[in-house]
């Protein structure tokens, strides 16, 4: 994406579009990452060709995994997924050695077996190659600075999400590094959002016949940079956020990290932000769920089956019929045939399983509704505030019957955009970090003026509806 900026609005221009299609092979789950690096440099030519002079780049990925360089540079093997199986094997072997809550109460962060921690341990476990010969530990984000300028560097936001970082002393935990067997040299000083890490280096630069423009960290994880593009109506009232994507994050921003005994038994965590700080986050399982039915069906068909179709025929099918708890073990891990393992859980639960594309697809949308009125419950009561407004962003936003069940569940009123949050606050912490604007609420105030929201209200005729739903659904969820 590039943006072109005038002083007071800002546009966006999309130059490169690509899927990341992760890579089953020999049993694991890995990210094609020369893959990736190739498609970044190919829209970054793309891009210096359309647009001529280019003042920053900003990059952010997904959170949680990392890659490991030798003391030669070299990347020793590609980044796995964070869903491959291994790591969660070993979660339980990780918590014989630091106990769950006192990891908890150290980083501050989901204790989920995703996290970038327990992928390094299972390389310790199983005295992999590139555990041995590591040198630096570089998050996804931090291996894209230095495959782009050759600096190495640990970004605040993403270090967050490897629960090793503790957000209250702002550091590597040793505790953490020391009771895992982990060398505390692998981990660099961190770097905030704003901070410029350097240029493009020659080598790139001469592949690709482009300057040495400088690169600026934003705030790496997307999340946070979403968070960081929230176009906040009213900060006044209590607001919280849904970044709906393949992960639904949902929270709210809070003064410092909420680290009690309530937050960690639900299942919460904090995170770190684009200024520093921190905001109060759940990870729901969100619509990787219709990703995989879409695959499915797309299979069975022999056609491409596009969003719009899966979200019409949703519409056309009963409401309120049967829910699934999203965040179920079945529905996070990759499925061959995800419309199957839905209807077989809800009939394990007494309920009628959905058939077919619609109802099946419906059934997803709702139970995602309902997850995020009982999430965003609880954070209200974490941060004692009644919530009176609610910002969906990502690409997510773009589902419209969605956004207004969302709506009409919570009962909160929900501003939905831009789809490009992330690239937004990307964007913000750029002309942050080259003076362009000086603080983030500036920011979202820009964000504000240059992008659509769309206000969907709660209907007040829905309301019993859902109550209703919402009490078969807490029984479901035991």
């Amino acid at each position: 994406m590039v943006a072109a900026f005038n002083g007071k609005t800002f546009s966006f221009d999309e130059t490169h579009r690509f899927e990341n299609r992760p890579v089953l092979a020999t049993g694991t789950f890995y990210w094609d990452i020369l893959r990736l690096f190739s498609e970044l440099k190919i829209g970054l030519q793309k891009s210096v060709k359309r647009h001529g002079r280019i003042e920053s780049i900003g990059l952010d990925t997904w959170g949680v995994d990392f890659g490991l360089i030798d003391k030669n540079g070299k990347l020793l093997a590609n980044p796995i997924h964070y869903r491959d199986a291994r790591r969660s094997a070993l979660a339980p072997e990780v918590y014989k050695v630091l106990p769950e809550y006192e990891l908890f109460q150290l980083a501050g962060n989901f204790t989920l077996s995703i996290m970038g921690l327990f992928h390094l341990f299972a390389l310790k476990a199983d005295e992999a190659s590139e555990f041995q010969n590591a040198h630096r530990f570089l998050m996804m984000p931090d291996l894209f600075h230095y495959l782009l300028t050759g600096e190495v560097t640990n970004e605040y936001a993403d270090a967050t999400t490897s629960l090793l970082y503790n957000q209250t002393a702002k550091r590597w935990e040793p505790k953490i590094l020391d009771a895992l067997g982990f060398p505390r040299s692998l981990f660099s000083d961190v770097i905030l959002p704003g901070t410029r890490i350097g240029e493009i280096q020659e080598s790139v630069r001469s592949e690709l016949e482009v300057p040495a423009i400088p690169v600026i960290a934003v705030a790496t994880h997307d999340t946070a940079s979403a968070v960081a593009g929230v176009p906040v109506a009213d900060a006044r009232r209590a607001w919280a956020f849904l970044s709906m994507g393949t992960w639904v994050v949902g929270g709210m921003e809070t003064a410092k990290p909420v680290i009690t005994e309530e937050v960690f038994r639900a299942g919460w965590g904090n995170e770190g932000n684009a200024l520093g700080g921190t905001f109060l986050a759940n990870n729901i399982n969100g619509l990787w769920v219709i990703q995989q039915c879409r695959e499915k069906w797309a299979k069975d068909s022999g056609k491409d089956i596009g969003w719009d179709e899966v979200v019409q025929a949703a519409l056309k099918a009963r409401p309120l019929q049967a829910f699934i708890d999203v965040d179920q073990a079945c529905f996070a891990a990759p499925q061959p045939d995800m419309p199957r393992v839905i209807a077989e859980w809800c009939r394990e639960k007494g309920q009628k399983a959905p058939e077919g594309l619609g109802q099946t697809a419906r059934c997803v949308y709702e139970s995602l509704a309902l997850k995020f009125r009982y999430r965003l419950q609880q954070a209200a009561g974490f941060a004692g505030k009644r919530l009176e407004l609610l910002h969906l962003v990502g690409g997510g936003t773009q589902n419209v019957p969605l956004c207004q069940w969302t709506a009409d569940c919570t009962g909160l009123p929900a501003m939905a955009g831009p789809t490009e949050t992330t690239a937004a606050g990307n964007l913000l912490m750029q002309l942050k970090g080259t003076g362009e604007i000086r603080t983030l609420e500036e920011g979202r105030e820009l964000v504000r003026r240059s992008t659509q929201v769309r206000e969907h209200l709660p209907e007040p005729q829905a309301r019993a509806a859902w109550d209703e739903a919402y009490a078969r659904y807490l029984q479901l969820l035991g």
